[in-house]
């Protein structure tokens, strides 16, 4: 995805690049007069669907997401300029249902993206959405804007407001589509927001800002259109928000005005750079002539690398479908892009607003703010002893009778020494030390795969696993206690010799958790003398699954300053 903050930097680039240059010097590459840039009025950063996500699980190779590389890249663009914060709902809870075990953590989540939200981010506007309603609307805890909610419905609501931000004022409210959020009693959402753009321009709001929530884009921009009299909405989507590969890297004309969606847990925050101007009529989408050339040719550039890839993949039988697939996607969503571009550039307009759009992936290498890390490592701790004293407050899942239960490595080694020895020197022996070096081998949205049998009968609990911590040989082959207990004899035999091969894939290797997993080369790593021997012959040669990961590790690049995770 090309940023098109950079175009602006590019034009006032080009317009200062000779000092002796007059402003009627200052032409593009067909030799029309380029416009000269304004700076930019303010800068409006969008977020939607965070979901209680104040960090990605750290599993995959760039882990996008991460609410203190958040808060430090809205503090640096703060000390440049003026920053309005705003949110379109569903930010504090992870999952519909949270049980008894989970909600300690889940309320402790909450109440720092709370805190986070008032003081670090500075959000002036939020939405509501099914995230935030989770544990009722007692546990909101701070106030939303929705114009059709009810007044008696319990919610704290804030009604449309016109703020001012770096001399300019901006109209804010917020709506939700009438199938947003199941089992709320909402009014007509048409109606209500109809009402609000009146009473903002009453209010001399030079552009109006509306956080939607919808079940599609389909539905916000059916939305937003009917109401009219919207310069942008920002759309959360509930379950249909995009994931980060799915992120469009344009605003979507609707009207007038523009919708724009961010990704979904935190992935991609929207940048908008506003350039409010005197005069009537809506914002332009702001790319001009010079800076539309030099985005075709950088887009031609990506799009080359992109084709060389999946040419590359197209002649490997082991490249995972999914991951090919999603490829594909992103050089059909270059091309789209390109090609929009290339039929329709947008020119800054003499006259009249403008904006830019970018979509940021928070990814590992953007820098942490320290304050806000020391609270997430402060949240493990909190989180880990609460989960630690529920869970030892609750027994284990018992086991049925004649049924299995998992007996740990050391049972194992007894009769297969060869494996277990060959098992110590794979990455499945260290998968606890990893959650210990994070602090967080109490976090219970980790500890599932990192160790053995993980809430099944006689398998690890919060409270008790200290036998079947790391992936031990039960995760592929069952428990194993009838087998120990009668010496490899029984029959049929109690474990499975052969795992299916969708073990790995739906179990702990998913898309979330495990972005460079490939069966075949993941195989490589776990197989070999001693283990699985005569099927590590049958693999094809080719990449392992270490190899693989530390190709993509270095790929994403270094860790942000100030990060610790």
């Amino acid at each position: 995805m090309f940023p098109r903050a950079w175009l602006l930097a590019a034009l006032v680039a080009a317009g200062t690049a000779a000092a002796a240059c007059s402003k009627s010097e200052r032409k593009d590459g067909t030799g029309a007069q380029i416009p000269a840039p304004d700076k930019p009025t303010l800068t409006v950063f969008a977020l939607a669907e965070v979901r209680g996500q104040i960090g990605p699980c750290g599993c995959t190779s760039d882990p996008l997401g991460d609410l203190s590389r958040t808060s430090q890249l809205i503090a640096e663009a703060r000390a440049a300029g003026p920053v309005l914060v705003v949110d379109a709902g569903s930010l504090l809870y992870s999952k519909p249902d949270i049980s008894a075990a989970q909600a300690a953590q889940e309320e402790l989540k909450a109440d720092l993206l709370a805190q986070t939200y008032r003081g670090e981010l500075g959000v002036a506007a939020l939405g509501l959405g099914w995230a935030d309603l989770v544990a009722g609307p007692a546990k909101v805890r701070l106030p939303r804007h929705a114009v059709n909610v009810a007044a008696d419905a319990g919610i704290p609501l804030e009604k449309p407001a016109v703020l001012t931000v770096g001399g300019a004022k901006i109209g804010v409210f917020g709506v939700l589509a009438k199938d947003a959020v199941k089992g709320l009693a909402l009014g007509d959402p048409i109606a209500a927001g109809k009402a609000a753009v009146a009473e903002l321009r009453r209010g001399g709001a030079q552009a109006v800002l509306a956080l939607v929530q919808a079940p599609s884009k389909r539905d916000a921009a059916a939305l937003v259109r009917a109401i009219g009299g919207v310069d942008f909405a920002v759309a959360g989507l509930g379950q249909s928000a995009p994931e980060p590969e799915a992120v469009e890297v344009a605003a979507t004309a609707v009207g007038d005005g523009w919708l724009v969606v961010p990704g979904n847990r935190g992935q991609v925050v929207s940048r908008l750079d506003l350039t409010l101007r005197d005069g009537p009529g809506p914002f332009a989408d702001g790319v001009g002539r010079a800076a539309a050339a030099g985005k075709l040719a950088e887009l031609d550039r990506q799009l080359a690398a992109a084709n060389a890839e999946l040419t590359r993949f197209a002649a490997d039988s082991s490249a995972d479908p999914a991951f090919v697939r999603q490829k594909q996607g992103e050089r059909d969503q270059l091309a789209a892009e390109r090609d929009r571009l290339a039929k329709q550039p947008f020119a800054i307009p003499a006259r009249g607003s403008f904006f830019f759009l970018e979509q940021l992936r928070i990814n590992k290498t953007r820098a942490c703010s320290v304050k806000v890390q020391d609270a997430v490592t402060a949240f493990f701790r909190a989180s880990g002893d609460a989960n630690a004293k529920a869970a030892a407050a609750l027994p284990p899942p018992p086991a049925p009778k004649d049924q299995a239960t998992f007996a740990g490595n050391e049972a194992c080694e007894d009769c297969h020494d060869d494996a277990v020895k060959f098992w110590k020197e794979t990455r499945h022996a260290h998968a606890w030390e990893t959650l210990v070096q994070r602090g967080q081998q109490l976090d219970l949205d980790c500890i599932g795969c990192h160790v053995t049998g993980w809430g099944r009968p006689g398998g690890a609990t919060l409270a008790i696993n200290e036998r079947l911590r790391d992936v031990g040989c039960e995760t592929c082959h069952g428990p194993a206690s009838i087998h120990v207990a009668r010496g490899g004899n029984e029959k049929p035999a109690a474990v499975v010799r052969n795992p299916p091969k969708d073990l790995c894939a739906t179990q702990c290797h998913t898309k979330e958790h495990s972005d460079t997993f490939q069966y075949e080369a993941y195989m490589r790593d776990i197989v070999g003398k001693g283990h699985g021997e005569e099927l590590r012959g049958q693999l094809k040669e080719g990449p392992t699954g270490g190899e693989l990961r530390k190709a993509a590790l270095a790929k994403a690049g270094r860790m942000g300053a100030g990060c610790i995770r």
